[in-house]
């Protein structure tokens, strides 16, 4: 079915390449037809469609011109034949006059000619990367699909994701290229920190993420929807080579009506060590199945030592309603407050542990109901006092040749350390599924405090379900520059 497919877009791709060199041929046998109808006629006539025609050609050339410049580098030598063809075509079109139009008008073809064939070949690159660009995000979500898959032991063979869209790539890149050209206008962090920052009377969120669009969505979509904007403080932690991008969309785009953000990479927290930390020595030892950006939730309590509560923000989230209050939710003796998932048989810890194991036979209920990440309310306090993160050390040891849970994942370490310390959040407060089940109620998501975009239809992708896609977008800085630069089909 897919091998038709494939087959039915190559014939519909070079009909579509056929009819243009169709139509291109009629419209030069056509000219040529005029011209030399025209040759019958005063030199005044020859001139006029002489001149129109260079005229009009240098007009496309410059067109071609301007959309060459924002390609690659590749594309200079292109870029500098265009610019060469279009001058000389506005040259002669000025030089021409009656007297002269006999021996101006065999040059002005041989150039319209090279000016058709090389805006011919253009137009075909330039209609195809809005193509490349979906190919991209198709086989992007594909990958998905199949770790997916690995994940819940379909697959047997080792599948390495796909990498991070071409469009967040070029946006990331745009922003580090800003910062390059005007460091002075993005900041570093201040030397004294803002006392907000580490005040555990206000609404702490985390994220970890290294997508900067995604992350501003978060920000903006949770400080719309709070009563108090100003009250809310957003803790974004992302790798090392991204902090730059981040800084530099934030520095632009500031966080809406007063909230705050505190932008921060691994090398922020030096406790992060292999000597302290499984996490990274497994990392270094070369096991490519743990991200550390997924894992740093384990060490909330010890990145944030002055707070109390904190809630964690996956970063395929919207937020639709006022979050504070998450900080009023009575946690009793819990450590975490989640979404539970389970129904029926499904979704419940004998999916996602090896019960196989005498270690998880002796510590865990098969039928044990499992939660979700997406929106988690985290006591800090509750943690270090139950020594979460130690147990989650031990865990991680324990599995450091993938026995007990697929390491790709985060959620199973997560079921083990807070098994038994989890509160269920009620379900309006968290409504998952946007990104693979395109069935969800609309009252259901509209009644959402976040909606989740769990699944391989991310909204920043072209894949993503049209009926949901807006609810994403109208939080997006439309504004931001880069966003066109970079193709994002918004």
């Amino acid at each position: 079915m897919a091998g038709g497919r494939a087959s039915a877009r190559r014939r519909a791709v070079v009909a579509a390449v056929t009819t243009l060199i169709l139509l291109a041929s009629v419209s030069f046998l056509l000219s040529a037809t005029a011209t030399s109808s025209a040759a019958a006629n005063s030199p005044a006539s020859r001139l006029a469609v002489v001149q129109r025609h260079a005229e009009d050609h240098a007009a496309v050339l410059a067109a071609y011109t301007a959309h060459a410049r924002h390609l690659s580098a590749l594309s200079a030598s292109q870029t500098d034949a265009f610019l060469s063809i279009s001058s000389r075509l506005s040259a002669l079109a000025s030089r021409l006059s009656v007297s002269t139009v006999g021996a101006l008008e065999k040059e002005v073809k041989a150039q319209v000619k090279r000016a058709r064939s090389l805006a011919g070949a253009a137009k075909e690159a330039f209609d195809t990367q809005s193509k490349i660009q979906k190919l991209s995000d198709t086989v992007f979500a594909v990958g998905q699909q199949l770790l997916r898959a690995r994940r819940a032991g379909v697959l047997n063979a080792r599948i390495a994701a796909w990498s991070t869209p071409k469009s967040l790539h070029c946006l990331a890149m745009r922003l580090l290229e800003a910062r390059l050209v005007n460091a002075s206008a993005v900041p570093d962090d201040p030397p004294v920190l803002p006392p907000q920052f580490a005040d555990p009377s206000l609404h702490h969120y985390a994220v970890f993420s290294d997508n900067v669009l995604a992350v501003s969505v978060v920000v903006a979509s949770a400080a719309r929807a709070a009563a108090e904007p100003s009250r809310h403080v957003f803790h974004v932690v992302t790798a090392p080579m991204y902090l730059p991008a981040f800084r530099v969309w934030f520095a632009r785009r500031p966080p809406p009506l007063g909230a705050h953000v505190q932008l921060l990479s691994v090398s922020d927290f030096p406790f992060l060590n292999a000597s302290y930390s499984p996490v990274l020595r497994q990392i270094e030892d070369g096991n490519r199945d743990v991200a550390l950006l997924d894992y740093l939730r384990f060490y909330l309590p010890e990145m944030f030592p002055a707070l109390r509560r904190v809630v964690l923000l996956e970063d395929d989230v919207v937020v639709q309603r006022d979050l504070a209050e998450l900080w009023r939710v009575d946690m009793g003796a819990a450590v975490n407050a989640a979404l539970h998932t389970c129904f029926g048989g499904f979704r419940r810890y004998g999916k996602y542990l090896n019960f196989s194991d005498p270690v998880v036979q002796e510590s865990f209920s098969p039928r044990a109901c499992a939660w979700s990440y997406g929106v988690n309310v985290f006591d800090l306090q509750a943690w270090r006092r139950e020594q979460c993160t130690e147990q989650f050390h031990r865990f991680m040891e324990m599995n450091e040749n993938g026995t007990l849970w697929d390491p790709a994942s985060v959620l199973p370490v997560g079921l083990m350390t807070f098994y038994g310390k989890t509160k269920p959040l009620d379900k309006s407060w968290h409504v998952m599924g946007l990104g693979y089940n395109p069935h969800i109620r609309p009252e259901d998501i509209s009644g959402a405090a976040v909606i989740h975009f769990n699944g391989n239809m991310k909204p920043w992708l072209d894949v993503a379900f049209n009926q949901y896609k807006n609810l994403w977008t109208k939080h997006v800085d439309t504004e931001m520059e880069f966003l066109t630069l970079c193709n994002f089909g918004l």
